[in-house]
């Protein structure tokens, strides 16, 4: 597998917008997660492993979130036809079996990912109360087999920071993962090793 960095888009962009399909079957949009104190949105998949070796820590970590008042959704923009690990059918047992409490949404087009510049699973953004982004990043130093701890230390640092009224982090290194499986690769992405 190669591993894939985030692209890191600049702070104060505002979040895209987006309205895709959750695990549900109801549709959830950028709209519907307003009103709280921030937003995460996290790009992950069923079958990559480096979120399988976060999958127990994001369950926790979407639990504690929703208990601030953040908000937090996670969307897969795998192409489902080439991995099919990663339909939509396969998502919602995913998001049971893993006990996911947030939404999971698909991105059928990868439009939103694009949107997002997202390059990796796990790709995960930090928007304040007013969608403006304060993080992007990794969850934390761990990886499959580099024997860390899964802590989620950064993007957890990164929402203290944000609940307690404080400039972001300036530390911010990327997430590390397997590329997004597109369609059509955007621009942006060259599928080139990430190194740590």
């Amino acid at each position: 597998m190669v591993k894939t960095a985030s692209t890191m888009l600049p702070l104060g962009i505002k979040a895209p917008d987006f309205a895709l399909p959750n695990v549900d079957g109801k549709t959830v949009s950028l709209s519907d997660l307003a009103g709280g104190k921030g937003l995460v949105v996290m790009f992950i998949c069923n079958h990559c492993p480096f979120v399988k070796h976060l999958r127990a820590a994001l369950a926790e970590f979407g639990r504690e979130v929703q208990s601030t008042g953040l908000k937090i959704v996670a969307i897969s923009s795998n192409d489902a036809t080439a991995y099919p690990d990663d339909s939509p059918a396969k998502m919602a047992d995913e998001a049971q079996s893993a006990d996911y409490t947030f939404p999971y949404l698909y991105d059928e087009s990868q439009s939103v990912a694009k949107a997002y510049k997202a390059a990796c699973t796990p790709d995960f953004y930090l928007f304040n109360a007013d969608q403006a982004l304060v993080y992007r990043g990794q969850f934390d130093d761990s990886r499959p087999g580099n024997g860390k701890p899964v802590t989620g230390a950064d993007l957890r640092g990164a929402v203290a920071a944000l609940l307690a009224g404080k400039a972001p982090l300036e530390t911010q290194r990327p997430s590390i993962g397997c590329n997004i499986k597109w369609k059509d690769a955007p621009e942006y992405f060259t599928g080139t090793a990430a190194a740590e």
